[in-house]
């Protein structure tokens, strides 16, 4: 026979936290497909006797499991553990095991190995679970075992969702066990409390077909507390594709209620009907919806480009993020003799000094004081000549403005020392605008005029935020076309054809199957891109940013591009780092930035 430890291998340096138990909520390990029938799903009911207390890595006393599938017992895993510390007396008059009894059983770390083999592939059940393999998690880490992470079924649990208080006044196992009329008694000892479990779990499977309960993974799910409109749609998730893709909340009149991404829709969807899922809104969504609606998608970039499309144009009820796309605002230096900043929702033509798109009409104010902060560019809303002259404003007297109204300053002198600076910042460098935000944040922090200080960062913040994104989809969306190919999960590659940073057409090249004839497939259906005016022509900048961060991933490889893809070598991407000091609020370190 082999020895069981040396399939478990050790880990160095485990800990147990007790948060751990919090685990029985959340996906367990992938060894039972949880679409299993539950006829042909194997099953480990186990039970513990112990010393009492918390699970701290020690105190159990004996193990009893049982194997079974199909209603056949397959195995019997049963043994008194030594705990190496007394017995209380209490335990020893409840379970009957005594001091004498436990001298001669092994310790723990020897009857983990055979434990952790016995329970391979199987659904671990238990009465109180979280008790139980709690105690269990803490002992493999302790020892050095890892925990597998089986699948986990409660029968407390699933009695409370099954029975009622007419049928039995409580979930207690030996309630259970009489109610059930089970073959063996639970006693208190550890192998007949799991034999009594076994025929408890029988019993309750038999209650389950009422409830279209047929699967492993939908008995855990029901043993956890869903709501009834959870339980009452959870048909909406049937017959889905395990595939990439986007999936559809359909109202009754089909109107689009949610749109979701995911790499496996009916994984997805399913979650959408368990305990796990809590927020109101959706909630709400589960109980107007009527159907859902799947998307397949080559991968995953294609699904997440197909979910921004469709938010956009159906606006969800119970979507929240990038529902509005046209909401984007511009900050634009206005064609006039003395320009100035202006907030604008579409850039013209003939636009050709400009930032963002800014996703909110505040976040450009706010760019724009940056801007006011750094250079003279007036903040009057005057359109002046360069013949007739107006009275200035108070920002004059100050001296924040050089009074091009009264000409007290040419075009020429306005355009070198305001406009200029902008232009470069926006298109190219932006270190002049830098250093006049970092140097006034200095002279604020010096007076100890700390809450001004922090206001300058956040315009600065602001600043470099727009214009290192701006920069960033400018060098992707000038360039034609671009094809390129990431490594697929199950071999072959995911291709996608990119033009003008918009998605054109997206594939999958089979293993073993050179990716060319694929990617020319692509290309002679892909949709026709024509080029356009700003960062942004062809696409909304949130999916050119998703198209950005798939391309600029380490596996993603470039297949042919129309032209060189770069950004400005003195660019806005040069001051990553202040900007996440700026965002951080490390305003006491930016004033060492200067250069």
């Amino acid at each position: 026979m082999s020895d069981p430890a040396a399939s478990v291998p050790r880990v160095t340096r485990a800990e147990y936290v007790q948060e751990a138990l919090a685990g029985l909520d959340r996906a367990a390990g992938t060894g039972v497909d949880p679409a299993l029938p539950l006829y042909a799903t194997t099953f480990v009911v186990v039970d513990l006797e112990t010393t009492g207390g918390a699970p701290d890595g020690g105190g159990i006393t004996e193990i009893g499991a049982v194997k079974v599938r199909g209603g056949e017992e397959l195995g019997v895993l049963a043994t008194l553990v030594n705990p190496g510390v007394p017995i209380p007396p209490f335990i020893t008059v409840l379970t009957g095991i005594t001091q004498a009894m436990l001298l001669p059983a092994p310790p723990i770390e020897q009857v983990l190995p055979s434990f952790l083999e016995f329970i391979t592939d199987a659904v671990l059940v238990a009465h109180n679970a979280p008790y139980d393999v709690g105690f269990l998690k803490a002992a493999c880490a302790r020892h050095g075992y890892p925990w597998p992470n089986p699948r986990v079924l409660d029968t407390a649990a699933l009695a409370r969702r099954v029975l009622t208080r007419d049928e039995v006044p409580n979930r207690k196992l030996g309630t259970l066990a009489a109610y059930f009329r089970t073959a063996t008694q639970p006693t208190h000892r550890a192998l007949d409390d799991a034999k009594a479990t076994v025929d408890v779990l029988h019993g309750l499977i038999g209650r389950l077909g009422g409830h279209r309960v047929d699967t492993v993974g939908e008995a855990i799910e029901f043993a956890r507390a869903v709501t009834p409109t959870q339980r009452r749609k959870r048909h909406l998730a049937e017959g889905l594709p395990k595939v990439p893709g986007v999936y559809i909340f359909r109202a009754a009149d089909d109107r689009p209620l949610y749109v979701g991404t995911s790499g496996d829709i009916a994984t997805r969807v399913r979650s959408y009907f368990t305990a796990g899922e809590k927020r109101a809104r959706i909630s709400e969504m589960l109980a107007a919806a009527e159907r859902v609606e799947a998307v397949e998608c080559a991968h995953s970039l294609e699904a997440e480009v197909r979910e921004l499309r469709l938010i956009a144009a159906h606006a969800p009820p119970y979507n929240r993020r990038s529902k509005y796309p046209e909401r984007q605002v511009w900050l634009k230096l206005t064609d006039e003799a003395y320009p100035r900043l202006s907030i604008v929702r579409d850039l013209a033509p003939t636009d050709s000094a400009y930032l963002g798109p800014f996703r909110s009409k505040q976040a450009a104010e706010l760019a724009a004081a940056g801007f006011h902060d750094a250079v003279p560019l007036r903040q009057c809303t005057h359109r002046l000549s360069r013949r007739t002259t107006m009275p200035a404003c108070a920002l004059a007297e100050l001296g924040r403005c050089p009074a091009p109204c009264e000409h007290r300053i040419t075009p020429e002198e306005y355009d070198q020392r305001a406009a200029v600076p902008f232009r470069t910042a926006t298109r190219d460098d932006p270190q002049v605008v830098v250093d006049a935000l970092l140097a006034r944040i200095e002279v604020l922090s010096g007076a100890r005029r700390y809450e001004e200080a922090a206001v300058v960062r956040g315009r600065l913040a602001a600043v470099l935020r727009a214009a290192v994104r701006m920069q960033r989809l400018a060098a992707l969306t000038g360039i034609a076309e671009l094809a390129a190919a990431r490594p697929a999960a199950r071999g072959g590659w995911e291709l996608a054809l990119v033009r003008h940073g918009r998605l054109a057409g997206a594939g999958v090249s089979p293993p073993g199957v050179h990716p060319r004839p694929t990617i020319n497939a692509i290309r002679a259906t892909a949709e026709t891109v024509l080029p356009g005016h700003g960062p942004v022509p062809a696409a909304t900048a949130e999916e050119t940013e998703r198209i950005l961060s798939w391309l600029e991933r380490p596996e993603t490889r470039l297949v042919e591009t129309s032209a060189g893809w770069a950004s400005p070598i003195a660019g806005a991407g040069r001051f990553r780092d202040l900007l996440t000091k700026a965002e951080n609020g490390a305003s006491h370190q930016l004033s060492t930035e200067r250069s």
